[in-house]
């Protein structure tokens, strides 16, 4: 058995801490006029992709889709190469042809698309090769829930039964579609889904990193061990709608799910104070607990996956972590 020991808590918090800069960072440069076209954030996400992400190791493989930034970051993927690729500058990690839906690090085997629902099919792949040519090696696909209804999906699903490939299926749901509630353009419900397919599934509250790594931990022993894939149905809340400044996303939440409180307090954190953008990049980690009064307005009543890995730790040491996390 690997990775059967639940790892400090510390730990698990300082990934969480360091996606949610990352990503507070991207939507600073975002509004800044720096990252053009759309920019998908995934807060919210990171207690699911820390806590798959730590039970990965060399030789393993990712298959992400349109929001792929906390994963590349909890696999240690070059956070400058990444923001050089949302540039469009040629040192980025595609030569700033892809940009932020089309990350690729060969070096991490981890590629994401804009394709929904092609984190599957990649993803299958992938643990054809890992079964034929590296075994003991995984897949791992994040997908959101609207995926469920691409034939691709379902047929790479299919497969992964049949063939007993080393790959763990990852939902991300949130319960939109875009606009759409997820719930009236799905029939049945996303674990059925799974289930129907003779998938391995179980369901975790995707803001509880801790929770999500001791499944995550299962699904992946299990690709690890010849026993087949899983499906990792994992619940969480995005407050940022579905890319930055998404004006229908005012639209369907309620008030009490928003707040301007937490872009107001960046723009202000993060007025530029010489250095490039890049540079002051290491040191946006120790802003997140500043950060941490108007995350809660900005949540709302649904539960943050960096408060909630916070409250099990005293606050010096959150606050210490925060200084340090690179």
């Amino acid at each position: 058995m690997r990775n059967t020991r639940l790892p400090a808590v510390e730990r698990l918090y300082g990934h969480v801490a360091r996606m949610r800069a990352f990503e507070l960072a991207l939507g600073d440069l975002w509004a800044r006029g720096l990252i053009s076209g759309e920019l998908h954030l995934g807060i919210g996400e990171e207690g699911i992709a820390a806590g798959v992400v730590h039970h990965l190791t060399d030789g393993d493989a990712l298959a992400l889709d349109h929001r792929s930034t906390p994963p590349l970051v909890g696999r240690g993927v070059d956070l400058e190469e990444m923001i050089l690729e949302m540039l469009g500058h040629s040192g980025g990690l595609s030569g700033g042809r892809g940009g932020h839906m089309h990350m690729f690090s060969p070096q991490h085997l981890a590629a994401s698309s804009g394709i929904v629902g092609s984190s599957g099919p990649l993803a299958a792949g992938f643990a054809l090769s890992a079964r034929l040519r590296r075994p003991g090696k995984v897949a791992v696909a994040f997908f959101g829930e609207a995926a469920v209804n691409q034939g691709m999906l379902m047929e790479a699903f299919n497969l992964a039964v049949v063939w007993a490939l080393p790959v763990v299926f990852v939902c991300k749901d949130d319960g939109w579609s875009i606009t759409t509630r997820s719930r009236t353009m799905t029939g049945g419900d996303v674990l059925g889904r799974a289930t129907a397919f003779g998938l391995a599934a179980s369901h975790v509250d995707g803001s509880d990193v801790e929770d999500v790594w001791k499944q995550a931990g299962e699904a992946v022993e299990r690709a690890r061990s010849g026993k087949g894939p899983s499906f990792l149905h994992a619940t969480c809340y995005r407050p940022r709608g579905h890319f930055e400044d998404f004006r229908p996303f005012r639209l369907v939440r309620t008030p009490r799910e928003l707040s301007s409180e937490t872009a107001a307090l960046m723009k202000s954190l993060m007025r530029p104070r010489g250095g490039s953008a890049t540079k002051r990049l290491a040191g946006m980690t120790a802003v997140v607990r500043t950060l941490g009064a108007s995350a809660r307005h900005q949540f709302g009543r649904h539960k943050d996956p960096l408060t909630v890995a916070a409250r099990r730790l005293s606050q010096d040491r959150a606050d210490e972590i925060n200084r340090t996390a690179e």
